[in-house]
């Protein structure tokens, strides 16, 4: 039975190129991405032949940890379609046992384990320091591998069930998306490190805690034993060995479980009323507002940029102060960048609609209420954005004489990308993620379409508030009296373009409805 799932799993692995064109794509630049990473991976590890033993013993340990800490968490965080999952095998007369032991050798084939399989093999030539360390460093390479791969397959049926909703799989996304920007965040952070002088420290530090955890037992045996120390060297095997056996132990009791358990059901509320319906106006341009309401609090699409928006300025701001710009300065950063991005998170609100647009057009829906609609929700939250965040940045930055200047460049922005946003959602839709997908993925036809429209959108908005901005520098360089031109500029020219952007966006909608239309239910 193993070697006919084996065959089977190396089957659907070739078979996966063969569907069409873009997907042998994708796949091939993810072989050449995850073999490029174990070539220089593999070439770092083996340089470690020649560093001093507890410099290399630390870097294994910290390198390996994350190694296997990314198998672990992965199908936690972004799902994944398991092939051989245990359930597709129930309908078959199959013993457990050698069920169990079959779909754990064929998680084998696949790229991250060729991935681990190098590394594993590579740490080996690190520690060529002695018989007892080289011994010791085949048997971690094999509790590496083991312990990476069996480890995935755990945290993948584990996954099967925790994301059989669509709630479950959402909110994962969301971490998803916080784990990402976390860790841009870090990168910075960690460039301001004295690596020179502190990193040996701090690598020390970080490896003494992870050697003796499931994560880098195994990574950190055999350099315990090149650096002397047999004692921990044993421990940590011993270590290493339980963690094998746990994830087996686990394993086993998974496969059979999965073949009888029931897949989670996501509960429906029952909800009575109207809900928001009932709390804005019976109009067309009301309904459509209400519906827009609905959509920014359930739809994950829309939920994902609560998480986005108010990280983007850390991400610009971190930098800036790890290079030694003053907080009076960054101050002044966060809120116009929130209301760009904010105004940008309806650029493309038609193609978001999919196919339930065609209720608008069954409606007779008019251009102007559609596009008057569309903008409550942003502009509800822009407003108490741009307002509330202006007074607490130029407080916390110490500059209160600012306030007029950052309140006309931010409003300036949120109303003029409002009006932007109005247009290009008309006038340039491009292929979006459709209801209940993963927020984060993306359909290929629309790589380089989505990039130019959101270039567009972005410059055109930053242009039309540009006379605003140059104020506003003015006064950051001292003129006082160029706070109030920034002021009235922004807001003037913001309500001109939003003017603009919705009225041409109603007579752009008004006239494109069946391609539009045709669009929905093509995309």
């Amino acid at each position: 039975m193993v070697a006919h799932i084996l065959g089977l799993r190396l089957r659907l692995l070739v078979n996966s190129f063969r569907r069409n064109l873009w997907q042998a794509i994708g796949l091939a630049v993810a072989v050449v991405y995850g073999l490029g990473f174990a070539v220089l991976s593999a070439v770092g590890l083996a340089a470690l032949r020649v560093a001093e033993p507890e410099l290399a013993r630390a870097t294994v340990t910290v390198f390996g940890s994350l190694v296997v800490l990314g198998f672990l968490l992965a199908p936690l965080i972004g799902g994944t379609d398991d092939a051989l999952d245990p359930r597709r095998f129930a309908l078959f007369p199959l013993r457990t046992k050698r069920l169990t032991l079959a779909l754990a050798v064929a998680a084998l084939v696949s790229v991250p384990s060729l991935v681990v399989l190098v590394l594993a093999g590579a740490q080996v030539t690190t520690w060529t320091r002695g018989p007892l360390p080289l011994f010791l460093a085949f048997v971690a390479a094999a509790l590496i591998v083991v312990t990476a791969v069996l480890g995935a397959r755990v945290t993948t049926a584990v996954s099967a069930f925790l994301l059989a909703t669509r709630r479950a799989r959402d909110a994962t996304s969301v971490v998803a998306v916080v784990v990402v920007l976390g860790a841009a965040l870090a990168v910075p952070l960690l460039s301001s490190v004295e690596w020179g002088r502190r990193g040996v420290a701090i690598l020390d530090t970080v490896a003494s805690v992870l050697m003796w955890t499931p994560l880098g037992a195994a990574w950190a045996t055999p350099g315990s034993a090149a650096v002397g120390d047999t004692g921990a060297a044993i421990g940590q095997l011993v270590i290493a060995l339980l963690t094998v056996g746990i994830l087996w132990l686990v394993w086993r009791a998974l496969v059979p479980w999965m073949l009888v358990a029931r897949e989670r059901e996501q509960q429906v509320r029952v909800r009575e009323g109207l809900g928001v319906f009932a709390r804005v106006p019976g109009t067309p341009a009301g309904v459509i507002a209400g519906r827009s309401l609905l959509y920014w609090a359930r739809d994950a699409r829309y939920r994902v940029n609560w998480i986005v928006i108010p990280i983007i300025p850390l991400l610009v701001a971190v930098p800036l102060a790890v290079v030694g710009i003053g907080w009076d300065r960054i101050a002044l950063l966060p809120v116009p960048l929130m209301a760009l991005f904010l105004t940008w998170s309806i650029h493309n609100d038609v193609a978001y609609d999919h196919t339930a647009f065609w209720q608008h057009v069954a409606a007779g829906t008019r251009g102007l209420d559609d596009r008057i609609g569309r903008l409550v929700p942003p502009l509800l939250v822009g407003l108490v954005v741009v307002v509330a965040g202006s007074i607490v940045c130029v407080r916390l930055g110490g500059v209160p004489d600012l306030l007029p200047a950052l309140l006309g460049v931010s409003g300036g922005i949120l109303l003029a990308g409002l009006g932007v946003s109005s247009l290009t959602s008309a006038l340039l839709p491009y292929p979006a993620v459709r209801p209940g997908d993963n927020p984060f993925t993306q359909p290929q036809a629309s790589g380089t379409a989505s990039g130019l429209i959101q270039s567009v959108s972005f410059l055109l908005t930053l242009i039309v508030v540009g006379p605003s901005i140059w104020f506003a520098v003015l006064a950051v360089l001292g003129d006082t009296e160029a706070v109030w031109s920034s002021l009235v500029l922004g807001l003037v020219l913001g309500a001109v373009m939003l003017f603009v952007g919705v009225w041409g966006g109603a007579r752009i909608y008004d006239r494109r409805m069946p391609e539009l239309m045709a669009f929905a239910l093509r995309n």
